[in-house]
């Protein structure tokens, strides 16, 4: 099992005076898990520190209470040998999700207690901190941050995606794949879900599993920087209006009620203040319009820094929203794929508000640090285009993509530095309008994915910025469930069920030593399970799950006129075949199909030419196996510099090898309609479609760093700051 990634990094945190508690934290092997709130705690007054505070960045946490309670007669969890109920989802579920659901709730821990030890007070949490804002996981979640409160920490969230999923309640939503201790299925839903209400016998009805609203969240999670704390400097809304101009923390209680801090959204864009203008350009009234609550805040916790976290969910009214019912959770479309696409043009209040917040904080020497769930510019280190040409349409959610004028617009309010989450990658990318303001948009990576990580920023003066990411390699009790899934596995394995033998997975997962290789082992079956169905074409999907690494670099030197239709006469040669291609019609004189042979000699001699040339051996190219390369391939898309680290010198050597050794101009791809001709000689797909891969791939692999590294805000320009970074340039 390869190894991941080392957590040996420096904090270049703000030295701060600590002691650790002396009894055991929630994340060391043998203490007690925490699963129902404790009373509420008054927060300490800050420990003054130097102006240079370090804030750590947890995005995507998605915490579910892998130990909590349903209130439910009818199910309770699997019975666990030390007497708690684990209330978790299957393996399988996991396996074929873009995020973890159980061992998460582990790593999250594991990250309090890194961020911790390593001085930092402050946590940011850039949306999707629950699972699905069910009551079962906000409670849950709510408990942990109350438990490293009380030791000192302090933390800020922004919404997501999935808390909320909708902008009211939803009581009819539920899971169908919790597991139980027979190690099957068990659906579990909320009261008003149309199987509750018929009596389903087959199915737990409970409210810990309903989807709330902003209303509920805000009020639960108020006292993580939704509402305003006496030790804050500084705590406001877009809506707020100091008295005076002087702040107070009574008038901020005031303006933080909910009923203070809603806007007005249309089907077609901003209302308010907004709508005549809007109404006037697009030359007809605004229709749908409903009042709605925005949660954006910024607060001082301590002298100088400003964190303001921004409300990037955007709820647009549909065709089913009716004036009647305005709190009806079905009349809104969700707001994963909006994003700053909507922001822009649905809360242009927020727009108006991040600028004025951002002139602000320069004029009085603020540090300011920006975050929302949604990435403000590309994050595909500038793929999107080149991929959405090669893979399958709507192939790596490039949908949730920001237009270009997104970039443009937030950075023309003067935000300079903005941390979002939303798509579980580790990266980082900048952008320069013509005006020359200058924006950086940091990605914080999922601690549910492979790559788990979190960031930890701190300015080091005005005008520079540190950024370092700390992997979680290592987490304390992470297969501290896996006995469960043993039961799971052995049920699908004995199952006669059809549905069930389509579920079996791997029980090599239950084998890894570490939350790193467990991630990662989980990313290589996520990949297999999902992601080569979902995009990768079939003549694509065939190339990449049957050839190696020294069959690709063979197959981008041949030259060949043998069609795809001749494999067949002359197996064992190339593991490729016809059966995604369409039957072409046959023109010219063909070649015999022993002329392969021959061909593939040729280009075996002219692949091991560049090999040697760039000091490798072609045979040592057959370890890269296809399950690897698709694999790597999608890790770096989620975690960037990362997963080169995690492939090493070598195998990063050999890519760049397979990236440049492709025909500088490949022949075109002979279709019939929307499949490849089988008359296609046979290396020429492959070499057309995978130079482009391969340019994705390297484009992916060598973006702006995103380990550890400096934002120069005044020179324009993000700077490694490490040595040990590997990239395909």
């Amino acid at each position: 099992m390869t190894r991941l990634f080392s957590t040996g990094v420096s904090t270049g945190a703000a030295a701060l005076s600590l002691a650790l508690l002396a009894a055991c934290s929630p994340g060391e092997p043998d203490a007690p898990v925490q699963t129902t709130p404790t009373p509420p705690v008054q927060t300490p007054e800050p420990t003054p520190a130097p102006v240079s505070t370090a804030v750590a960045f947890m995005s995507d946490v998605h915490f579910q209470d892998v130990y909590g309670d349903f209130k439910s007669s009818q199910f309770s969890g699997i019975p666990t040998k030390d007497g708690k109920n684990a209330t978790i989802r299957t393996m399988y579920a996991q396996l074929t999700s873009t995020r973890l659901f159980n061992e998460n709730y582990f790593a999250f821990y594991a990250a309090l207690d890194d961020a911790y030890a390593k001085g930092i007070r402050y946590v940011a949490l850039p949306g999707d901190y629950t699972d699905d804002a069910q009551p079962m996981n906000v409670d849950g979640i709510a408990a942990v941050m109350k438990q490293y409160q009380a030791k000192g920490m302090r933390f800020f969230l922004a919404p997501g995606n999935h808390d909320p999923v909708e902008p009211y309640d939803d009581q009819e939503a539920g899971k169908n794949d919790f597991l139980t201790k027979e190690g099957k299925e068990q659906k579990v839903y909320a009261t008003s879900n149309a199987a509750c209400v018929a009596k389903d016998p087959s199915v737990v009805c409970t409210d810990q599993l309903m989807e709330q609203g902003y209303e509920k969240l805000m009020t639960k999670m108020g006292e993580f920087g939704f509402m305003p704390n006496k030790a804050d400097i500084l705590w406001e809304t877009p809506f707020s209006k100091h008295s005076g101009g002087k702040y107070t923390y009574d008038e901020a209680v005031t303006q933080a009620a909910l009923a203070n801090r809603k806007f007005e959204i249309c089907a077609e864009g901003s209302g308010g203040v907004y709508k005549a203008a809007g109404e006037a350009k697009l030359g007809k009234a605004y229709t749908k319009c409903v009042k709605m609550i925005d949660s954006t805040y910024l607060v001082e916790p301590v002298k100088g820094l400003w964190l303001l976290s921004i409300d990037a969910n955007v709820f647009v009214p549909n065709a089913n929203f009716d004036p009647a019912k305005p709190e009806w959770f079905k009349g809104f479309d969700g707001a994963g794929n909006a994003g700053w696409n909507k922001v822009i043009t649905h809360k242009m209040h927020l727009m108006e508000y991040i600028k004025s917040v951002a002139a602000r904080a320069k004029a009085e020497g603020k540090q300011l640090m920006a975050f929302s769930h949604y990435p403000t510019m590309d994050f595909y280190a500038n793929q999107t285009e080149a991929m959405k040409a090669v893979f399958k349409s709507g192939a790596f959610q490039t949908a949730r993509v920001p237009d270009a004028t997104v970039a443009n617009a937030v950075a023309a309010t003067g935000l300079r530095l903005h941390v979002g989450g939303h798509m579980h990658f580790n990266g980082t990318n900048d952008h320069q309008d013509t005006s020359g303001n200058y924006l950086v948009n940091v990605q914080s990576p999922s601690l549910a994915v492979y790559g788990a990580a979190y960031k930890i920023i701190t300015y080091k003066d005005a005008e520079t910025i540190d950024v370092q990411t700390m992997p979680l390699n290592t987490v304390p009790r992470f297969a501290e469930l896996f006995p469960l899934y043993v039961v799971e596995n052995d049920y699908l394995k004995g199952s006669s069920v059809p549905a069930d033998a389509g579920k079996r997975w791997d029980r090599a997962i239950l084998d890894t030593r570490s939350y790193g290789e467990y991630t990662r082992y989980y990313f290589d079956e996520l990949s297999r399970l999902r992601f080569m169905d979902e995009y990768w074409p079939c003549e694509m999907k065939e190339a990449a799950m049957n050839l190696n690494g020294k069959q690709m670099l063979i197959l981008s030197q041949l030259q060949t006129k043998v069609t795809l239709s001749q494999l067949k006469d002359i197996p064992g040669i190339v593991p490729l075949s016809a059966s995604c291609a369409a039957a072409g019609t046959v023109t010219g004189m063909p070649v015999a199909a022993s002329a392969l042979s021959t061909d593939w000699a040729d280009a075996t001699a002219r692949a091991d030419k560049l090999a040697t040339a760039a000091g490798l051996r072609l045979d040592d190219f057959a370890a890269l196996t296809a399950y690897e390369f698709y694999g790597d391939f999608h890790r770096t898309v989620y975690a960037g510099e990362l997963a080169l680290r995690d492939m090493g010198q070598q195998r990063v050597n050999q890519y760049k090898v397979l990236m440049s050794a492709f025909p500088a101009t490949p022949a075109a791809v002979l279709r019939v309609g929307d499949k490849p001709s089988d008359q296609n000689p046979v290396g020429a797909p492959f070499q057309n479609q995978f130079k482009q891969v391969f340019a994705i791939f390297k484009g992916l692999g060598s973006a702006k760093p995103s380990d550890h590294f400096t934002v120069d805000l005044k020179g324009k320009k993000v700077s490694n700051a490490s040595n040990n970074g590997l990239s395909f340039n």
